[in-house]
């Protein structure tokens, strides 16, 4: 499903600076998309949990903050703002790629209405660089290979996926921002502060994730005090998007066991 078309199917909400999605009745679980991270990529899980859940995707101002301002920890007082105008508690928390990254810095920063913490293919401790530099442009061809990394199965690398990164790429401001939230992202290295996560804590990883290795998993599993790690087989960067059915047991099965 394009992000449009799940656009369309739930309506894209706006208060203030905030857009969102939002759908479902009962807890909150509040999704957190990673640099390139689409809402289509976690229309899996969306249209899973919405039956349980109250699902909420604040569409995170990626390519729209200042320059000068654009970094993790910008992100980070985003998402404690958007949960603070909508007066969301209890919340489960989870974070793809960079947006695990922002989670983290939200459960050790603001983690006053954070309940849970799940991640997945998170940034924080080590990730692969997306490249040596950006393709030229136009140049697809390069730009697919890159995207297959991301994933174990090439087949998912789409022709409307490599579209949509091509469009990013060779948009200038966009491009800069993408640079500037991945050297953030490499400067602001959790090792230090995970020791002092209080909050349960989920680490669902693909056991063939070439951006953030299974390595990095199993040191976020030791340094999180309350932590678990579910590997799923066969599978990539992006779990909930290449694997959704087993993501979504995975985790179901996690959040049951802390009601």
């Amino acid at each position: 499903m394009a992000s449009t078309e799940l656009e369309m199917e739930y309506q894209i909400q706006s208060e203030g600076e905030f857009e969102y999605l939002e759908t479902g009745e009962g807890p909150i679980l509040l999704i957190l998309h990673g640099l390139f991270g689409a809402l289509s990529n976690f229309a899996g899980v969306i249209n899973h949990f919405k039956n349980n859940y109250t699902v909420v995707v604040p569409l995170l101002p990626l390519y729209t903050m200042p320059p000068e301002e654009t970094s993790i920890d910008t992100l980070a007082i985003f998402v404690r703002d958007f949960i603070k105008l909508r007066g969301y508690k209890d919340i489960a928390l989870l974070g793809n790629s960079l947006g695990g990254h922002v989670a983290l810095v939200c459960a050790t920063k603001y983690p006053a209405h954070i309940s849970a913490l799940i991640l997945t293919g998170s940034s924080g401790l080590y990730e692969e660089a997306f490249g040596d530099g950006y393709p030229r442009k136009g140049d697809k061809e390069y730009l697919r290979k890159k995207i297959e990394i991301t994933f174990y199965d090439p087949a998912m690398t789409t022709d409307e996926l490599v579209d949509e990164c091509h469009e990013i790429i060779n948009n200038r401001e966009k491009a800069l921002r993408i640079l500037y939230l991945s050297k953030s992202a490499i400067r602001h290295n959790m090792a230090d502060d995970l020791p002092s996560i209080k909050l349960p804590t989920c680490l669902i990883w693909g056991r063939n994730d070439n951006i953030t290795p299974p390595s990095v998993a199993e040191e976020f599993n030791k340094m999180i005090p309350n932590s678990e790690l579910l590997w799923i087989d066969k599978c990539g960067h992006a779990a909930m998007m290449e694997r959704p059915e087993e993501f979504n047991t995975a985790l179901e099965g996690w959040l049951k066991k802390l009601q």
